[in-house]
Formats: C-alpha cells, structure tokens, sequence
C-alpha cells in the first residue's frame, strides 16, 4: 500500500481537493478517469462519483477497501463493512493511504484501483467534484466481468455479424469502446457538486 503525506499548501485535510485517478483492473486496453474532488466528501459521496465518473448505472452493491479496512452500505450480513456514509475521504488521507481500491457489483466483480495523485487547495468559484479526463467507454452492466466483456467486445467486433447483432441488441443500443460520454459525465458531477454537502448526501439523478 502506497502512502504519502498531506501537502503542505493545504489549509487542513478537511478542506483539501483530492486529484484521484479511477483504473478498471484486469481491462486492457486501460479504462481509467480522472476526478478532483473535496476530501471533506463522505465515501457514499464518493461512490457516486465513481459511478458517475466511469459510467456505472449503481445497479449492484459496491465497497471500498483500504488496507484491510472494508467501507459501503450497512448490512447485518457483512458486519466487518464500515459505514461509507458516514466516514469522509479525508479520514483515508490523513493517515498517508494513496492508493485504494473500490468494488463494484460482487457478482462480475469489477475492480477498481483508485490512486491519490494530488492533493491541493481548492481553486476559487470552483465546483467539486470536477471531472479532469479519461479513456475508454466503461463496460456493459451485468456483462460477466471482464471475461465477459472481452467477449462482448469480440462479438461486436464483426459488425455485421449475427453474434455483433446479437451482442449490440442485448445491451441495447450502439457500443462505442472510445466514446467515454464526457457530457453526462460532466452533467452527473454537476449534479452531485449541487447536491451534497459534507456528510449529508442528496438523491442524484443521472
């Protein structure tokens, strides 16, 4: 585990802007973004940033991991799992983590490698969280992890194939691997910088 210290030219962890880089593991080629966030942010917050960030539609259960710590929903069948609501992001920066990791969807099981790449003072009239760049469209929900999704994108790689015509009507519509949809990325952040405040989440809509 990865561990550096809270910059100086921070006034205190609480006010700080994380640049955090979201990596898809076990994917390649990588599919990764980028965000800059308030550390005062709780982890639901920043679940939902990720969701936003990446493309995620929040269909399954999630968690966060640092070192052997687990944060996410309560759940009286996982009691080792931390309240993600109510424990801020700056809380995992103070004590010099800069890299953890984030689960999506315990079935396909997507795996995400979150690294700190930055911490500084926000920037003055600027909204948070801030989407800051990425590649590569996300993979389909439910696709069966990354097994899956490297056959989906072998399936639809034949445009006029049965298993393509297949494959694109399953999922719904036309697939483009480049087209990250920057626009709702930054329409959902938006959204999320308008309507959460430290340790109180609102209901976003996407």
């Amino acid at each position: 585990m990865k561990r550096a210290k809270i910059s100086p030219m921070t006034d205190s962890p609480a006010d700080a802007i994380a640049t955090l880089r979201i990596e898809i593991k076990d994917i390649e080629p990588l599919i990764w973004r980028r965000v800059a966030v308030r550390s005062s942010m709780n982890l639901m917050a920043l679940h939902k940033v990720i969701q936003a960030a990446m493309g995620w539609l929040d269909y399954h259960r999630w968690e966060l991991v640092v070192e052997e710590r687990k944060y996410g929903i309560l759940d009286p069948d996982r009691p080792h799992v931390k309240n993600g609501a109510t424990t801020q992001l700056a809380t995992i920066l103070v004590s010099g983590v800069t890299e953890f990791d984030y689960v999506y969807d315990f079935g396909d099981n997507w795996e995400h490698r979150i690294v700190v790449e930055g911490i500084s003072n926000a920037e003055a009239d600027a909204k948070y969280p801030r989407f800051l760049g990425g590649e590569r469209r996300c993979p389909p929900e439910d696709c069966g992890g990354p097994p899956g999704y490297f056959e989906f994108m072998e399936n639809i790689a034949n445009k006029r194939s049965k298993k393509a015509k297949e494959a694109l009507d399953w999922y719904g519509g036309p697939y483009h691997p480049d087209d990250i949809d920057v626009e709702q990325i930054n329409v959902t952040l938006g959204r999320i910088a308008n309507s959460y405040r430290t340790g109180r989440p609102k209901p976003v809509k996407k």
